[in-house]
């Protein structure tokens, strides 16, 4: 799979019910080598946009004011769903597994 067209996709409970769209994916570096391995820890779910965070939801990224305002509006209620809570990947759709779990995002937890 790759992970251009996963963003964008519808993603839905097990119930069938519309949640948002895989807007970005997490990443966790392991091992000592360089580079790095990079294993896929979940994806972020936004219910009222498909755009991408653009970067600006992390810390460490110097952001004009306005932009992180409008991309913080755009992506309220963002969250990352784990991938073991992904039952199943087609073209364009995400269905989670039942009782998944929300975790926050960090644009959410950076408020």
């Amino acid at each position: 799979m790759i992970l251009s067209d996963l963003i964008g996709s519808e993603v839905r409970d097990a119930s069938g019910a519309v949640l948002g769209r895989v807007v970005d994916a997490r990443f966790k570096l392991e091992g000592s080598g360089t580079p790095s391995q990079a294993r896929l820890v979940g994806i972020i779910v936004s219910p009222r946009s498909a755009t991408s965070f653009l970067g600006y939801e992390r810390n460490a990224v110097t952001r004009p004011v306005l932009v992180a305002r409008l991309l913080r509006w755009l992506h309220r209620g963002s969250f990352l769903v784990l991938w073991g809570d992904i039952a199943r990947v087609g073209t364009d759709l995400v269905e989670l597994r039942p009782r998944y779990e929300r975790m926050p995002s960090e644009l959410d937890a950076n408020e």
